[in-house]
């Protein structure tokens, strides 16, 4: 078996969310990682490759009060982060080939595993859907669903983005069945069963060290919390 840690950090706004994931990619406390993130406020991601413009014009009309916005070092649309589990996992995945495809089936179809092994049918899209490209309308996630996203009743209620540090992979997730906040504990040991189980890991819980977590601070300030990120394209 092999060491995971389930990283626990205090509450974080969208900024200092995304600077931690990145900072532990950097300062990676053990091969697997795993954080569900602990909200001080509600925010919204948007993906790498989506055109800010774009993307303010899909919030505006959707009404929200939520200011906070972030462009998400991973690829995909907007994501509301208000009553969801938030989570990320960081794993070994050595070697110079992106195949996020490949990647999504072997997360999702785990998962879906384990909430069948609970008695809960969860469904994986398997169909040639429109990816979230540059000149693309900004999309909200949850309203379109995108190959290999989780689906229940026929309804989006999970889906990830992908991001390469080296050889380790940056897994960005937001579960946003009704019952997501209800039955938290529930879901979050789903998902920390079918990646123990995926992975060989025997899971260990650790809060953030102060080291990492100064350097969070400095990359949410110089990167995340700055027009020259949010606004690049």
């Amino acid at each position: 078996m092999n060491k995971g840690i389930i990283i626990e950090t205090p509450p974080l706004d969208v900024f200092g969310q995304m600077a931690t994931d990145e900072a532990l990619c950097e300062n990676l406390p053990a091969p697997h990682v795993l954080r569900f993130y602990n909200w001080a406020s509600p925010g919204i991601t948007f993906g790498y490759s989506q055109r800010r413009k774009a993307v303010q014009e899909a919030v505006t009309a959707a009404n929200t009060p939520i200011t906070d916005i972030v462009r998400r070092p991973t690829g995909g649309g907007i994501v509301f982060h208000e009553t969801d589990i938030t989570f990320s996992f960081i794993f070994n995945s050595p070697g110079v080939y992106f195949e996020p495809g490949k990647t999504y089936d072997r997360l999702h179809r785990v998962i879906t595993a384990e909430y069948a092994r609970l008695g809960v049918t969860f469904d994986l899209l398997k169909e040639k859907t429109r990816d979230y490209a540059v000149n693309d309308p900004a999309m909200n996630c949850f309203e379109k669903p995108v190959n290999m996203d989780i689906l229940y009743n026929g309804k989006k209620v999970l889906g990830g983005a992908l991001r390469k540090f080296g050889d380790y992979m940056l897994y960005q997730a937001s579960f946003q069945a009704p019952d997501a906040q209800k039955d938290a504990p529930l879901h979050r040991n789903a998902v920390i069963k079918a990646l123990g189980t995926e992975f060989g890991l025997n899971w260990e819980v650790a809060a953030i060290s102060a080291e990492t977590a100064q350097k969070a601070a400095g990359i949410a300030a110089a990167k995340y919390r700055t027009p020259a990120w949010n606004e690049r394209i």
